[in-house]
């Protein structure tokens, strides 16, 4: 791999380009053979010279007047997220999200694997989801222990959150994906995403109160699109 092709790939790009494998993953299932960075821009919503900027840290593959092999660069995007990788995935927490989360396709393809369901009421512990049966949380090191997960996805209450980031940050869990509204605190070296559903709804409900307000920033931009439910602003 070249040293141009290592080089730091920006968080808002990072950011962007699970959109552009989800668009690109529907153009091949449709049968197109190429696709433009307009194509791709006007899909995602962003303009072309930001698709064309993300592209170039993966490489230089597109084709001016004919576009990109649409195939090739969702393998090439596919690579980049480390998608041809198998990542097992433990979610603590099986009410209503963590029970959806558990069957949901995000969490059962491109490279993912739920290794481990865990909670703490006897009505779930025992009980099958997905496919697999959910553990008392009491047994999450031993289980952990035996096929170790690279990914942990918090969907408890808010109250039992942190406890459980500690449990799995002590189990050598590096990357932590968390669902429960509570800010959390994880040693440096953990990867931590934040989902936050009501913060989501927040930012739409000031774009709501203030879209219609003659004069303001919002009244006269146009309205952002959410890359997924994250942090990170685009860039």
């Amino acid at each position: 791999m070249s040293a141009e092709h290592r080089r730091r790939i920006p968080e808002a790009s990072v950011a962007r380009l699970p959109l552009y494998q989800r668009i690109l993953l529907e153009l091949v299932h449709a049968g197109t053979a190429t696709v433009s960075s307009e194509q791709l821009a006007e899909r995602a919503r962003v303009n072309a010279s930001k698709v064309r900027k993300d592209l170039s840290f993966l490489g230089s593959f597109g084709t001016r007047g004919s576009g990109y092999d649409t195939g090739f660069l969702l393998g090439q995007i596919d690579q980049e997220l480390g998608l041809d990788t198998d990542w097992p995935v433990v979610i603590v927490g099986i009410g209503n999200l963590g029970r959806a989360l558990a069957n949901s396709q995000g969490f059962t393809s491109r490279g993912f694997r739920v290794a481990g369901l865990f909670d703490v009421h006897p009505e779930l512990v025992g009980s099958a989801v997905a496919g697999r049966t959910v553990a008392h949380l009491d047994e999450f090191e031993r289980l952990a222990g035996e096929d170790p997960p690279a990914i942990g996805v918090i969907a408890t209450p808010a109250g039992a959150a942190q406890d459980v980031a500690d449990r799995m940050v002590e189990a050598g869990i590096g990357s932590l994906l968390n669902f429960a509204p509570r800010v959390l605190h994880v040693p440096p070296h953990v990867l931590l995403r934040q989902v936050d559903l009501s913060i989501e709804l927040q930012v739409i409900s000031f774009y709501l109160s203030h879209r219609d307000h003659p004069g303001s920033a919002t009244a006269s931009s146009p309205l952002p699109h959410s890359l997924g439910l994250s942090p990170v602003e685009p860039a």
